[in-house]
């Protein structure tokens, strides 16, 4: 079997989609998922907010990344945060979710990006051993904020 990777199109929108709700499933937020097509192809397409990189094993998508750049003002340069990776469960096990951290690995130093960062669920033990295995670093001493859109649009009128 032979994995190769390629860039989403403006045309893989429902399966972005599709693998956006088996992520949201396997992590029991199904529930929360509000993302459309419409909404989707707007925001990576057409304002281009983020990217979208598939694993094809022999041509077939069976794992994707979702990323787009943040930026570091103590390294005065880009970073690439991956907001989601999935493979398919009945692909796991050969590899493949390495296979797409060495590809982001290398967009990210293609790109002159000073880091690599993502978050992962504290009960997500499976995936929390393969990322120290391949060296990442739990940052502890950082807690995660969030405005959601209601408090945003509170914040924002006052």
């Amino acid at each position: 079997m032979k994995l190769t990777f390629r860039f989403a199109e403006e045309r893989d929108t429902p399966l972005i989609l599709e693998f956006i709700k088996k992520l949201a499933d396997y992590e029991h937020m199904l529930d929360q998922v509000a993302a459309d097509e419409a909404t989707l192809a707007e925001q990576l397409f057409k304002r281009k907010n983020a990217e979208v990189l598939f694993a094809l094993e022999d041509g077939k998508e069976v794992g994707f990344a979702l990323f787009f750049h943040n930026f570091s003002t103590f390294l005065g340069r880009a970073g690439l945060y991956l907001e989601d990776l999935f493979v398919l469960p009945e692909h796991r096990g050969k590899g493949y979710g390495k296979a797409l951290f060495r590809q982001l690995a290398a967009i990210a130093r293609e790109r002159g990006c000073g880091r690599m960062e993502w978050w992962c669920l504290d009960w997500n033990t499976p995936s929390i051993g393969f990322y120290q295995s391949l060296g990442a670093e739990a940052m502890s001493d950082w807690t995660v904020y969030r405005l959601t859109e209601e408090t945003l649009e509170k914040l924002a009128g006052e």
